[in-house]
């Protein structure tokens, strides 16, 4: 054998050794593009989710705000207060033994058929994990037992203090989840990983348990049974959706509805009561804070601690002082609404059954709400001549979540407040403390309230929610201030994942993140990515068709000679200026549009034909309230809940039209008579006299399927403008 040795001059070493550098210098520069370019569509994916949300949000405490509004300043006779009153109605003060005999539930046979679980009280804790099985395998508890159930935990908490104070030993952890909102996937696999609750696995659970999830029902029962089985090791707070104002727009009163139809009422109420009886924080070892929102610069333990925290059944509202409360108790008016739901639903039945057609738009009669609309009607002159020179102006949280100062105390109000920024707050980066408009109630505070208010209390650190986080998680305030979220693939699937922290004797927090879907442990991160992307744009579709006329005029200030063409550079200064959302138009705009033939420029006309997924058959209806209705989609469908005051899906024809009335008063804008009519005559396809809300809901939906953003849940179509139009009555 011989062999060869190979030798390289010293010029062809230095030409390989630069060959391969340079080669490392493109991968580099390819990789850290790539890295960069996936985390700004991560980001601007997440941007436009926040913005969704946190908008819808606002427009519910405006709209609540409103019709609120309505109750303080217009006659008890008036038709349009008696529509909306039962939804105040909660915060009257009735005896507990009187509501006990109302959520009696040993009328209520269990058939021999049901194959769900039994529960006996004192509850075990064999029964409590077999309910969790039950659940995890589809089956649902009776409503008997459902009743039984919160009629228990509801005796139970009001023993409880308004801050629970637990302390660790050295062999034991606390854990902590954040929001769950109605994924019991996420709940299972939390047990699954960490164990179930125990005597020697205690936890906090911090609020925002239902809406937007399809399980909330079930997540409440199951937290709710291990509270009874370990009362001192399972600690609940309640979160800015225990509330059933917020309910009625996010879901959970339409899943309870849905799952228990004949006593779904009984069971709403009942849970109302509930949710003002959960306690508002946790305190561990004196030096870890755990509510659901935040602080502001007010906070005051001492005065959380001491105030009623169950007259406050909405968050959104302050109760009224005693004596101004109206006449004949909550409990009595409940009852009496059952017994005339129940002969209203039959006698609607009836109506599908024997169809009785509508008529032509003529025998709509012009009775609209004269009676508050002079309050409210804005002159459209004056409207756009203050678009043009608006200056945005700082609006207290005074202003942003208004209440008639006659009706409520000094002391009630400052009590509100401190609830309200408990719920509702979020940290920010900056110093101070400033009113949070994005969401419409709580405050931005920043890491100097924080220093101050640990200080204050000598405590070391605060655990709050209500912020999804892309981690599950996020530390902020010098680790002063730990954000926790525990729906995983939120948005999304694979939008981000869930945590939970554990919490030893040393008080330093261990997290441990998770992702409930099987799906997304299969996806690589750009498919992750790509998937969260995909269902972003196709929400922000929605948004940009909802504001059609809008655009379209923004459009227009770029085409001088009305060719229906602008460029991209154009178009996307358009769309900014419209939407504002402070996306990047440019990047986003290859997704947006589809150029055809090559040509740079962007033919709006065409633009938005492609935007509408599916369309109804709206020839017919106004386009002005066609537009209003995808816009203002989601508080159109609140308002249809309120109205519907049998929970039985279907509203009358005048009813359908004092909602419009009620939207137009609270949009400031003319809907009339003939153009509801259009609408109605559009939509009441069988001619029976009745409108069914989801069907409606659904003609008028602009994609061909729900997202998992809406799903369960309800979106404003509106930005920060729309919702800056609705406040220029300083009495709403």
């Amino acid at each position: 054998m011989y062999s060869r040795s190979v030798s390289f001059s010293p010029s062809a070493l230095l030409h390989a050794a630069v060959t391969t550098l340079r080669a490392a210098v493109l991968i580099q520069r390819w990789y850290r593009h790539y890295v960069a370019r996936t985390e700004t569509r991560r980001r601007y994916t997440w941007h436009i989710f926040q913005s969704i949300e946190y908008s819808g949000e606002q427009a519910q405490i405006k709209l609540y705000n409103f019709l609120g509004y309505l109750m303080d300043n217009f006659t008890p006779a008036s038709s349009e207060r008696n529509l909306i009153s039962h939804i105040f109605r909660e915060n009257d003060i009735s005896h507990d033994t009187e509501w006990e005999r109302y959520f009696c539930y040993k009328n209520i046979e269990v058939p021999e058929i049901y194959s769900g679980p039994h529960l006996t009280f004192p509850l075990t804790v064999e029964q409590a994990v077999g309910l969790l099985e039950a659940f995890r395998n589809k089956k649902q508890l009776h409503s008997r037992y459902v009743l039984q159930l919160l009629l228990e935990t509801w005796k139970l908490l009001r023993m409880f203090p308004n801050i629970n104070r637990i302390s660790t030993c050295q062999s034991k952890e606390i854990t902590v989840c954040g929001d769950l909102h109605g994924q019991l996937e996420d709940l299972l696999l939390i047990f699954y990983k960490n164990g179930m609750p125990s005597l020697e696995k205690p936890y906090v659970f911090n609020g925002d348990f239902v809406d937007r999830g399809k399980d909330s029902i079930e997540i409440l029962l199951i937290l709710f049974s291990f509270l009874l089985v370990y009362p001192c090791d399972v600690y609940l707070n309640r979160g800015n959706h225990e509330d059933h104002i917020i309910n009625l727009r996010y879901g959970f009163t339409k899943e309870v509805l849905t799952k228990y139809k004949i006593h779904g009422k009984r069971i709403l109420k009942l849970l109302q009561k509930i949710f003002s009886w959960l306690p508002l924080a946790t305190v561990i070892d004196q030096k870890v804070l755990i509510l659901h929102g935040g602080i502001s610069d007010t906070t005051d333990l001492g005065v959380l601690a001491r105030l009623d925290r169950h007259n406050y059944v909405s968050a959104l509202r302050p109760p009224k002082k005693r004596n101004q409360i109206s006449t004949g108790t909550s409990i009595e008016k409940d009852i009496e609404d059952d017994l005339l739901n129940s002969s209203r639903l039959s006698n609607r039945r009836a109506s599908l059954t024997y169809p009785a057609a509508i008529g032509t738009r003529d025998c709509f009669h012009n009775r609209s709400l004269q009676n508050f609309s002079s309050h409210l009607k804005v002159n459209t002159e004056n409207e756009l001549e203050s678009q043009g020179g608006r200056q945005i102006r700082e609006r207290s949280e005074k202003e942003v979540l208004s209440v008639s100062s006659d009706s409520i105390s000094s002391d009630v109000k400052e009590e509100w407040r401190q609830i309200l920024d408990l719920l509702w707050s979020d940290p920010m980066s900056q110093n101070g403390c400033i009113p949070n408009e994005v969401r419409g109630g709580g405050c931005y505070w920043g890491p100097d309230i924080t220093e101050d208010f640990l200080n204050r209390h000598n405590m070391q650190l605060i655990i709050r929610s209500h912020e999804c986080k892309q981690d599950g998680y996020e530390f902020c305030h010098s680790r002063k201030v730990l954000t926790l979220f525990s729906a995983s693939n939120y948005y999304d699937v694979g939008s981000n994942r869930g945590a939970y922290v554990k919490v030893g004797p040393d008080l330093v927090p261990y997290v441990i993140q998770y992702q409930a879907s099987s799906m997304t442990r299969e996806l690589t991160v750009r498919q992750s990515v790509g998937r969260t992307e995909r269902s972003a744009l196709k929400v922000l579709r929605e948004q940009l068709f909802a504001h059609k006329s809008d655009l379209i005029c923004a459009f227009k200030k770029f085409d001088a000679e009305n060719t229906g063409l602008v460029s991209p550079s154009d178009w996307a200064a358009a769309v900014e200026s419209v939407m504002h959302l402070n996306l990047p138009w440019r990047m986003l705009r290859s997704q947006l549009v589809v150029c055809k033939t090559g040509n740079v420029m962007i033919n709006y006309y065409e633009w938005f034909h492609e935007l509408a997924i599916k369309e109804p058959n709206a020839d017919h209806i106004e386009q002005s309230l066609l537009e209003t209705l995808y816009r203002h989609r989601s508080t159109l469908e609140t308002i249809f809940r309120i109205v519907d005051t049998d929970n039985s899906g279907f509203i009358t024809m005048e009813d359908f039209r004092q909602t419009w009335k009620l939207l137009s008063a609270y949009l400031k804008m003319e809907i009339t008579d003939e153009a509801i009519s259009d609408l109605a005559v559009t939509i009441d396809s069988n001619q029976d006299g009745s409108i069914d809300i989801d069907e409606f809901m659904e003609a008028f939906r602009l994609t061909d399927k729900k997202s998992r953003l809406e799903r369960g849940r309800s979106m404003f179509m509106g930005t920060t403008n729309d919702l800056q139009k609705l406040e220029g009555d300083p009495d709403i």
